[in-house]
């Protein structure tokens, strides 16, 4: 094992769901420091997709991530002068993170429109298994399925 073990920050809940996840999300679209601003548009876009699709926020919310959450990924591994795409299992704590910057770069990919209202399309779509999000992870669980037969490299 090389380098110093990196202690992980405690992230305190967010004021309104109570959830640690939301409080990540809040923190990745934060721009700037503003994060009175970032939490406002992460809310009401909370607020307009679970009042379009008839559910509960937080409900919503864990779909979303359960839906953009990928289970294995591929890593470069180099062998012998030739570069190998490796699958491997993701951890829990990167498939939240990998999720929550999946649903944040599609949305952020929308132009012309508020920040609360593509977040809020973003959620929708991702609730319906649909959208950028979820076929960013489609995308990279077919190039682990392709690459399986490197997986003894891991």
């Amino acid at each position: 094992m090389r380098g110093k073990i990196i202690q992980k920050r405690k992230i305190n809940p967010d004021i309104k769901y109570g959830s640690i996840n939301i409080e990540k999300f809040i923190n990745k679209i934060m721009i700037g420091g503003k994060k009175s601003i970032s939490r406002e548009i992460v809310y009401s876009a909370l607020e307009d997709a679970s009042n379009n699709l008839k559910v509960d926020s937080l409900e919503l919310f864990n779909k979303v991530l359960e839906n953009t959450s990928p289970s294995v990924e591929v890593r470069s591994r180099r062998v012998g002068g030739a570069n190998f795409q490796v699958p491997i299992p993701v951890s829990p704590d990167r498939q939240v993170t990998l999720a929550l910057r999946w649903i944040i770069s599609s949305a952020r990919d929308r132009k012309g429109i508020p920040m609360k209202d593509r977040l809020s399309k973003e959620f929708i779509e991702a609730y319906n298994n649909t959208g950028g999000a979820v076929k960013k992870k489609t995308d990279i669980e077919k190039m682990a399925e392709s690459n399986k037969a490197f997986s003894y490299l891991a």
